[in-house]
This record gives C-alpha cells, structure tokens and sequence, in this order.
C-alpha cells in the first residue's frame, strides 16, 4: 500500500530520543522497520530551528548535521515551524515563607509544527497522494484532521506512538486507526545512520557529543 509518514519531530524527540545514544535516527529505516509490507511514498518531518543556549552553545550544530543528514534520504521533505520565547511570571510550587510566591521564567515554545502537520496530511489526502497516513505523534491535537482522513475522505490511518505506552493518546485511539503501534529501543538501535555520510555539500558526520 502506498504509504506517507508524517513524522512529529519534537514528539519523537522527547518520546523516545533524548537522553539516548539513538539520535542519529534513520526516519527511512525506521519507517521500513514498523511498516515492512507498505510501499513508504513519502515522508514528511515537522521540526523547528534550535537556537543556542548557555548551557548547550552547540545544540543548533548538532541539529544542522542531524538534518543534512534526513536531507540524503529520498522522498523526504522537512517542513519548519518557529520557536517562540516568552518570560512569564508564573507561581513557585514551594514557596520559602517571606518570599515571593512567583517567578520570572524562560518559556520556549514551538510553533506551527502540528498545524504543518495536519496541513500536509489534509492536502496529501485531497490530492490522493497516498492510500494510507501513518502519524508517529501522540499529539491529541490532531484528533479532527485525523478524523476528517478517515470518515471524510475514507484514507485509513495508522499510528505510531513514540512515547511509552502509558502516554499514549487516547483521544486518538478513539478514532479506531488502521493499526497501532509502538516504537521499541530495538527499533531505534536497528535504524541509525552510518557515522559518515556525505551530501552535496560534502561529510556529514555523527555529532561526537550529544
């Protein structure tokens, strides 16, 4: 069945990555991997431009190589949504007596991501460009295009949860997908990049620090 992955990448990130030596990720891989009998036609990644923080100055290095590197995979396409920075003044959960019970805070947030998403799932649909939508996202968020898919535009629907099976959405179970899944450590292992690639613009390698 011809087949477009929609891939979360912050959802997968903080699902299953982080704190991990599985970073270096091969979406393709992965997607043959989970979906062995499916013909993958597409993939879309939905992510968003890192900046520099003090406490990690090379994170945004790291994702530019993580990225040339999604960029040596056919068929795949990397669509970017913002991050927005605010200073909220927000409540201490344990307030030390005499003291103020609310503090400045650093909020990051990233934008337009799941609208992205849903956008491209929705014109993808429109345009009959797959048989079958797999999602790897847990984002309840996205419940009514995933709706609209299956009982509007009759395109089945999978889902792939890349955060622990206690976190998995059930708003989205609810829409009785076309298959459920979970993605496993063994997966990940079996699914990463070799430590060099190259593109047009030369070497890509493996960050040594992450």
């Amino acid at each position: 069945m011809r087949t477009n992955v929609y891939v979360d990448g912050f959802n997968l990130y903080y699902g299953c990555l982080k704190g991990t030596s599985y970073k270096w990720l091969d979406l393709n891989a992965l997607c043959a991997k989970l979906l062995p009998r499916d013909e993958i036609h597409r993939i879309r990644y939905f992510t968003a431009r890192i900046t520099a923080r003090p406490d990690d100055p090379d994170s945004p290095t790291r994702q530019d190589m993580y990225l040339r590197a999604l960029g040596t995979i056919p068929r795949l396409s990397i669509h970017y949504g913002h991050f927005q920075e605010t200073r909220p003044r927000m409540p201490v959960a344990n307030p030390l007596p005499f003291a103020s019970r609310t503090v400045k805070v650093i909020k990051t947030e990233e934008k337009g991501s799941d609208v992205n998403l849903a956008s491209h799932l929705l014109l993808d649909a429109f345009r009959r460009d797959c048989e079958m939508a797999v999602v790897i996202s847990n984002d309840s968020d996205l419940k009514e295009p995933l709706r609209m898919l299956i009982e509007e535009l009759d395109i089945p629907v999978g889902l792939i949860n890349p955060h622990k099976p206690r976190f998995r959405s059930r708003n989205l179970l609810a829409l009785n997908p076309q298959f459920f899944k979970q993605i496993k450590t063994n997966a990940l292992k079996a699914s990463q990049f070799p430590e060099v690639l190259q593109d047009l613009s030369g070497e890509i390698r493996r960050p040594a620090k992450w």
